[in-house]
């Protein structure tokens, strides 16, 4: 039996130590953070590019009608702040004044600023917190000041923090209301792996946030809390942090777990999926057109995405080195050179129906079917700006709409495929992302025959340790 669990000061209320994580597109909305706010704790509704609803409560298409990509993107940004009212303000009737409302953003996605300004010019009193990572927010404290909000940086070490506090968050202490710790090996979605860091070799946390705290504690803020995310099953596995006075205030966040409620909007058919996954199957990877690590479910997507730069050679456009064998592709036979081995390996590819060589920004030349050629061709050419920076499209959000390097053939549109499984596509074909614990649903009694609890079943489930 887990002991009693304090209540833990947030966003300026006492609440459960206990945070809804935010998922993107749709998957953390105003239904699945209200009813975790109803429960006591923190919800958290993704402003990244939610749904917006009209007057009786349908769903409003998102429709591009920009001919270009930068008209497309400010279509996007005026969706997604539409979204984030609409989601705002669900989330805060459904929690019948109870527990806070928090909104997660990404700083490296489209018109973070702007979308923040829009959103929270609307939502005055009804959303108390802001929590932003997937890059080093140094405005979003300025911003969250000027609304009266609190803001909740999202960092995978003591060093990010650091940087972000000396550089612009020491203008805005009373602002900070947590630090959000999430774990760059367990986390599901985009994670903050640096390039010093060994993705294979998972680290524990425990000294991590004890650094983390070390800094803060530098800094004066001993009473400021850290959330711990990423890898939070079961509370009685983090018995320890629990009131551990090295560590400071401490709540914990969840994410992976609410997909799997009455309240979540996921479909059916990925919930079912989750209920099935085994260890092993939540795949730590770097296709995602962010350059981030990201964590998802491994399935015909993903495998896809392997195998497609698993068919990938190098080449020089004259001869050099090894590269001494020239080799003709696409319908005007450009010529480029390539080893002798690495040409017998296109040939042979080419036999098998991959007879399309795509450039990378890397002098690589990768091969696929035509179909997939002119789908990638498509989508990059469909591209609306929903990042700040694509790798996929190279779109950039700059005065000149790119960010200088070739189109990465080997990545993908993340809006669409993340639009396309939020809204019932098929599982199998999109992007499902999914903390690496996702494999307990199968294990967890709780979830027994498929059983798939209310949020406030689960909230009550977490606090008694399991």
């Amino acid at each position: 039996m887990l002991k009693a669990l304090n209540p833990i000061v947030l966003s300026g209320r006492e609440v459960l130590p206990l945070v809804e994580g935010g998922k993107g597109i749709s998957v953390s909305n105003g239904e699945s953070s209200g009813a975790w706010a109803a429960a006591g704790g923190v919800g958290t509704f993704s402003a990244v590019n939610a749904d917006a609803h009209d007057a009786e409560g349908n769903l409003i298409p998102v429709v591009y009608k920009g001919k270009t990509r930068r008209e497309r993107h400010h279509e996007l940004i005026a969706y997604a702040i539409e979204g984030g009212i609409t989601q705002a303000k669900i989330a805060h009737d459904m929690a019948n004044g109870q527990g806070r409302i928090h909104m997660n953003v990404l700083w490296e996605m489209a018109g973070t600023e702007e979308i923040l300004h829009g959103i929270l010019e609307k939502t005055r009193n009804i959303v108390h917190g802001v929590t932003c990572g997937a890059g080093m927010p140094y405005r979003v404290a300025e911003i969250c000041a000027k609304f009266g909000v609190f803001y909740y940086p999202i960092v995978s070490s003591a060093r990010a923090f650091r940087a972000l506090w000396k550089r612009a968050f020491h203008r805005f202490p009373t602002g900070l209301g947590a630090v959000v710790y999430e774990d760059p090996w367990r986390a599901g979605g985009h994670n903050g792996l640096s390039n010093s860091e060994d993705p294979k070799s998972p680290e524990d946390p425990y000294p991590r946030v004890l650094g983390l705290r070390q800094v803060m504690n530098d800094f004066g803020l001993k009473h400021i809390p850290i959330i711990m995310a990423g890898g939070v099953w079961y509370l009685r596995d983090w018995a320890d942090w629990i009131d551990n006075p090295e560590l400071g205030p401490i709540a914990f966040q969840f994410g992976t777990r609410p997909l799997l409620t009455q309240e979540s909007p996921i479909s059916s058919e990925w919930k079912h999926k989750l209920l099935t996954l085994e260890p092993g199957d939540v795949f730590l990877n770097r296709f995602s057109p962010t350059g981030f690590y990201s964590s998802a479910v491994r399935n015909d997507f993903l495998d896809e995405l392997i195998e497609r730069s698993q068919r990938q050679v190098t080449y020089s456009n004259s001869p050099l080195a090894e590269h001494q064998e020239a080799f003709a592709f696409g319908r005007r036979g450009r010529e480029v050179f390539v080893s002798s081995g690495d040409k017998a390996k296109a040939e042979a590819w080419i036999k098998e129906g991959y007879s399309e060589a795509l450039k990378t920004p890397d002098n690589t030349l990768i091969f696929v079917t035509p179909e997939r050629s002119q789908q990638i061709r498509k989508d990059q050419i469909d591209c609306m700006g929903c990042l700040s920076a694509c790798q996929f499209s190279n779109w950039a959000q700059n005065e000149e709409g790119t960010t200088g390097r070739k189109a990465d053939p080997r990545s993908f549109c993340i809006q669409k495929t993340l639009q396309e499984i939020s809204h019932g596509g098929p599982v199998a074909d999109q992007l499902m992302f999914a903390g690496h614990n996702a494999y307990k649903f199968a294990d967890d009694p709780f979830y027994k025959d498929g059983y798939i609890p209310t949020v406030k079943e689960l909230v009550n489930r977490i606090t008694t340790g399991d």
